[in-house]
């Protein structure tokens, strides 16, 4: 199954996305989902983040607003990613902590309607993300950046599209790693926010296609 329209899309995030204040504990997905080194501990504990897949509406389809890391950045360095960091101690929720981050590096307004979340995404650099998805009215970005070096919108329906979910594969420390990578317009999106775009695509679209 894939994306056919925006009022479809719509109607599935609303019976099928997790309530955003649910406290979900244990990562489902993974950036090992494609790889056939041994997994890791889903049970273990992990740090946590938490990001914002927000909807940017465009008429018959919406944007997804992504940020690209710079260069200068000693993890992740010039990768595209959500907007989203670590949840600190203050933060009384992963929602909370998710806002907050857009806030601060992209200046994202209070307009936002929170529609849900999908399971927590396990990364190979050892964070447990929590993902959330937002309907977002149009706002002017201002960018923070020490942490980000542009900001910019990919359409939801080339994302919910599986045949542009590609498996690509790299060596790192002599041992293969498959991940999904979902370039577009020039942008090379990859590794971990492909694999959350790639959740949020069989949560939706999985029981009737190529979950």
């Amino acid at each position: 199954m894939t994306y056919s329209t925006r009022e479809d899309f719509d109607r599935r995030v609303r019976g099928r996305l997790e309530p955003a204040h649910s406290h979900l504990e244990r990562p489902l997905r993974s950036d090992f989902d494609l790889s056939a080194e041994p997994k890791p501990n889903l049970d273990a504990p992990y740090r946590r983040a938490a990001v914002l897949m927000g909807l940017v509406d465009r008429g018959d389809d919406y944007g997804v607003l992504l940020t690209l890391r710079p260069e200068t950045m000693s993890r992740h360095a010039g990768q595209v990613a959500f907007p989203g960091g670590r949840i600190d101690p203050e933060d009384a929720s992963p929602l909370q902590a998710a806002l907050r981050e857009a806030r601060e590096e992209v200046g994202l307004s209070s307009d936002v309607e929170v529609l849900g979340q999908v399971d927590p995404y396990l990364t190979s650099s050892g964070f447990m993300v929590s993902v959330f998805i937002a309907r977002l009215m149009p706002f002017e970005a201002r960018i923070d950046p020490s942490e980000v070096a542009d900001v910019f919108e990919t359409p939801l329906s080339f994302l919910m599209t599986p045949s542009n979910h590609q498996r690509h594969e790299r060596t790192y420390n002599g041992i293969a790693r498959a991940f999904y990578a979902m370039p577009h317009n020039g942008r090379y999106i990859w590794g971990a926010t492909a694999g959350m775009i790639r959740s949020v695509y069989d949560r939706l679209y999985g029981e009737e296609g190529s979950g």
